[in-house]
C-alpha cells in the first residue's frame, strides 16, 4: 500500500508539473525550509506520528518541534518574512523516520516508520487535494452545474434554502459554520488520536482507524470531479462566479434553466463538488465517533450537522452532491474495513451496491435531470430511498460484524505477550 501511494504522489507531481506548478511532494519538500501552508496540519501530523512514542519521548518530541520553530520565526521576523510555523512539526517527524532507519530494528523500526509515515500521510493527503483541485481547473474549461441545479429541484433545492437560513443568523452564525468547516482535518486528527491512543502500549496499530479513511477518501475521490465537474451554486449562481456566474441569483432566486447544457467556467476555480468530499469525510468522521466516548459521540454528530449545513449554507454544493457524498463514504468505509478484517460475502455486495447506486445517481443527475425535476414526488424519495438503502446494508453488516467480534473466542495470548484489544471501530 505504501509503494502504491508513492507511486500516485510520483504521478500526481508529474501532471501538475505539467501544467506549471508544483505538486504534493513539491509543496511537502518547501515546508522542510521555507514558509508553511499548514501550520496546525503539520502539528496534528506530528501528533499522529507521536502516538507511537512514550510519554517522554512525546515531551521531548514537542519541546524540540516548538523550538525549532521558534527559531524559524525569529530567522523570519529578522528578514521581514511571513511569520508562519510548523517547520519544526515536519522536521521531527522526519526525524523519526530517520531515527527509525539508523537507531531502530524489527518490529521497533517497523511501528516507528508506521507513525512517522502515518504524520507525512495526513500533510500530503492534503497536499494532493491541492493538486487534484488545480489539475480539475485546468483541464475541464466546462462545468454541469445546470444540471444539478434541476436535478436539485427533486430535492427541494436545499442549497437556495439553507443558504438563507444561514444569512438570516448574520456574521455569528457564518463564522461559527466556517470554523466547522475550515477545521474538519483537525477533527479528523482528534478523532485519530482517540483511536489511536493505546499504540505506544500495545506497540501495534489498530487494524482499521479514521486516517485510513480520511486518506482513501481524499485520494480518490476527486478522480470523479474529473468525470463531473461542478463549481457549485456561489459560483455557478452567485456573486462568487464573477464574469463568469450564470447570474447573481444565489441565494435569494432559484434560477430557471429550461434545458441544461455545460457552462465554460474559468481555470482557477476548482470542480471538486461531485460528490461531496466535505460531506463523506463528516459522514466518516461520524461513524468513527460511534464506538467512543460520549463527548466523542457528542463531537462526531456535530461535525456531521454542522458540516452538512455548511456545505449548503455558504453555496459550496447542492443537495445531491451530499446524497452521493453519502453512499460515497459509506462503501469506503466498508472497503477498508473489510480490507482489514478480510472479505465476506457481505462486503462484497454491500461495496458492489454502493458502487451501483453510486454510479447510478451519476447517470441519472446527468442524463435525467429534467425528468426528476418534473416529478419531484417520485424522484426526491427514490434517491432518499437509494441512499438509505446503502446506509441500511452498511449497519446491518457492521452490525453483524461487531456481534461476532464479541461472541467470537478470544484468543490464547500466551505467557510473554498482552492479549490484543478489539478493534476500536
Amino acid at each position: 500500500m505504501g509503494v502504491a501511494t508513492l507511486g500516485f504522489l510520483v504521478a500526481l507531481e508529474c501532471a501538475a508539473r505539467h501544467y506549471g506548478v508544483p505538486g504534493p511532494v513539491t509543496y511537502q519538500a518547501q515546508e522542510v525550509v521555507f514558509s508553511p501552508r499548514s501550520g496546525p496540519l503539520l502539528y496534528a501530523g506530528l501528533a499522529l506520528t507521536m502516538v507511537v512514542l512514550t510519554w517522554r519521548q512525546r515531551l521531548l518530541a514537542l519541546c524540540a518541534a516548538v523550538g525549532i520553530d521558534v527559531v524559524f520565526l525569529l530567522v523570519r521576523w529578522l528578514a521581514g518574512a511571513e511569520l508562519n510555523f510548523g517547520n519544526g512539526a515536519l522536521w521531527v517527524v522526519l526525524g523519526c523516520g530517520v531515527v527509525a532507519v539508523t537507531r531502530r530494528t524489527g518490529a521497533e523500526r517497523a511501528l516507528l516508520l508506521k507513525g512517522a509515515g502515518l504524520g507525512l500521510l495526513l500533510v500530503a493527503g492534503h497536499k494532493t487535494g491541492d493538486t487534484w483541485l488545480l489539475i480539475t481547473s485546468k483541464t475541464r474549461p466546462t462545468v454541469l452545474d445546470p444540471y444539478l441545479v434541476v436535478a436539485d429541484h427533486a430535492l427541494g433545492d436545499p442549497s437556495w434554502l439553507v443558504g438563507r437560513l444561514v444569512e438570516a443568523t448574520g456574521p455569528f452564525g457564518f463564522h461559527s459554520l466556517h470554523l466547522v468547516y475550515s477545521q474538519l482535518p483537525l477533527a479528523a486528527a482528534l478523532v485519530g488520536l482517540y483511536q489511536l491512543r493505546h499504540v505506544a502500549a500495545e506497540r501495534r496499530f489498530p487494524r482499521h482507524h479514521l486516517v485510513r479513511t480520511f486518506l482513501v477518501i481524499g485520494l480518490i475521490g476527486p478522480a470523479v470531479y474529473m468525470i463531473f465537474p461542478v463549481v457549485g451554486p456561489v459560483f455557478a449562481y452567485g456573486w462568487e462566479g464573477g464574469s463568469w456566474a450564470v447570474a447573481d441569483l444565489w441565494p435569494g432566486t432559484l434560477p430557471q434553466v429550461p434545458v441544461p447544457h455545460p457552462i465554460p467556467f474559468d481555470d482557477i476555480t476548482p470542480r471538486n463538488c461531485m460528490p461531496s468530499l466535505h460531506t463523506a469525510w463528516a459522514t466518516s468522521l461520524f461513524l468513527h465517533t460511534r464506538q467512543g466516548s460520549r463527548p466523542m459521540r457528542w463531537m462526531g454528530t456535530f461535525w456531521l450537522v454542522a458540516t452538512l449545513t455548511a456545505t449548503l449554507g455558504f453555496g459550496y454544493h447542492y443537495g445531491t452532491d451530499l446524497v452521493a457524498g453519502i453512499v460515497f463514504a459509506l462503501t469506503v468505509e466498508v472497503a477498508m474495513r473489510s480490507l482489514a478484517r478480510g472479505w465476506d460475502r457481505p462486503a462484497t455486495l454491500l461495496v458492489a451496491h454502493g458502487t451501483v447506486v453510486f454510479a447510478l445517481m451519476l447517470v441519472a443527475y446527468r442524463y435525467l435531470p429534467r425528468e426528476m425535476a418534473a416529478q419531484p414526488w417520485l424522484s426526491g424519495p427514490l434517491l432518499v430511498l437509494a441512499m438509505a438503502s446503502v446506509i441500511h446494508g452498511y449497519v446491518r453488516t457492521t452490525g453483524q460484524w461487531d456481534a461476532d467480534a464479541k461472541t467470537a473466542p478470544a484468543p490464547d495470548p500466551g505467557p510473554s505477550s498482552a492479549e490484543p484489544s478489539p478493534e476500536l471501530v
